[in-house]
């Protein structure tokens, strides 16, 4: 499984890309915003995206829209991670489309029960 990690913080994309390699997730590309994954969305084959709410340029529900009204990338799962807990903010993600949706900090497991939900939402 090849996971884009989207965060304007390189620590937090770390953090991110350590607690995958912890659930045996190792192919993992990263994005500082949304405007750059769609770029990586355009190039290479991802099979799971992971991306925060607030960045710069072009943030996460923006990204998730541009992702969710494009055919070719419509399907891959699509995991916001953010430290919006606010239900409006939940509400919004959903009605545009996210898969699944977990708020920071997260554990392990935490990740990990989002991703299968996630992909079982698409059906990967």
């Amino acid at each position: 499984m090849k996971v884009l990690v989207v965060d304007d913080f390189a620590t937090m994309r770390k953090i991110i890309k350590n607690v995958l390699k912890q659930i045996n997730i190792e192919n993992v590309v990263e994005a500082e915003n949304g405007r750059h994954a769609l770029d990586v969305l355009r190039k290479e084959e991802i099979d799971l995206i992971i991306s925060d709410w607030i960045m710069p340029e072009m943030t996460g529900i923006d990204f998730l829209k541009a992702c969710k009204s494009d055919d070719a990338i419509k399907n891959i799962p699509f995991l916001m991670v953010t430290a919006e807990a606010q239900k409006d903010c939940i509400l919004e993600a959903i009605k545009s489309g996210v898969d699944n949706y977990i708020v920071k900090p997260f554990t392990p497991e935490k990740l990990q029960g989002a991703i299968d939900k996630a992909r079982a939402r698409i059906g990967k």
